[in-house]
């Protein structure tokens, strides 16, 4: 690739990175077999599918090994029950997910409540023990910075792998803002630094948006961390624009086509 175009470079970097998401509530079998088909692009795979429980071993079957499924608990609402939010995620484990994407009780912490979100956390990863457990604090909602590096400390302590900015099912989704603030709780935590990663969700559809989480994301994390194992969009339409620049930037793709 050529370094003289950091749009293709960066369209190449969100591909790789990028969480393909369909989490309409009418989802379908068929719904998911076009988004598996779509996950493995002529420009390389996504990193992994983002679905309903019910539909985890569908995807699954559908997708080589190289591409993860995800699938998300306690979603959209991030309700306090702990028996609910445990039984979505041995559902997702039993279908054979690789990733959990849980939203956190962030009502309850809205409200004064910390100990019915950390009880949730830790209930949760006790239950998915061995799989990438992705933390949504639904930012838009909990606004104040203060209350978004509350809720990061309490998904750092209950043994998050990533802190994930929203459900893409409110007002307001991913911010830089937010997203700041998680990178900086990250960075500042002497266990979670090199280990824990970040993912922007809800309302990025181009390539120029996902760049600005990109670059927070060296700024505060360091280069390193521009992988799929520290770095995650979560997104439906973001690969149009990402096949556009690529296209247009007539990058083919390196790998060979039965690679995926």
């Amino acid at each position: 690739m050529s370094p003289s175009n950091p749009t293709a470079i960066n369209a190449r970097l969100a591909l790789a990175c990028l969480d393909l998401t369909s989490l309409g509530d009418a989802d379908t079998e068929a719904d998911i077999a076009t988004l598996c088909q779509r996950a493995q692009s002529p420009f390389g795979p996504v990193a992994a599918v983002c679905v309903w429980p019910r539909l985890v071993a569908f995807a699954r079957a559908r997708l080589p090994a190289s591409i993860a499924v995800a699938a998300v608990a306690n979603f959209p609402h991030g309700n306090a029950d702990i028996d609910a939010a445990v039984q979505d995620t041995l559902q997702i484990v039993a279908a054979g997910a690789q990733e959990v994407d849980l939203v956190l009780p962030y009502r309850s912490l809205m409200a004064g409540d910390e100990r019915a979100a950390a009880e949730l956390l830790v209930a949760v990863r006790r239950a998915c023990p061995g799989l990438l457990l992705k933390v949504i604090l639904e930012t838009g909602e909990l606004k104040t910075p203060e209350l978004i590096e509350r809720a990061c400390q309490l998904s750092l302590d209950g043994g998050a792998d990533f802190l994930k900015t929203s459900t893409g099912k409110t007002p307001v989704s991913a911010t830089p803002e937010a997203a700041r603030i998680m990178l900086g709780a990250i960075a500042a935590s002497p266990a979670a630094r090199n280990r824990v990663g970040f993912k922007a969700a809800g309302g990025i559809r181009t390539v120029a948006e996902a760049a600005a989480y990109l670059a927070l994301t060296q700024e505060l994390l360091g280069a390193q961390a521009l992988t799929p194992q520290r770095f995650r969009i979560g997104a439906s339409s973001l690969l149009n624009d990402i096949e556009a620049v690529l296209s247009s930037a007539a990058e083919p793709s390196t790998a060979p086509r039965g690679a995926y």
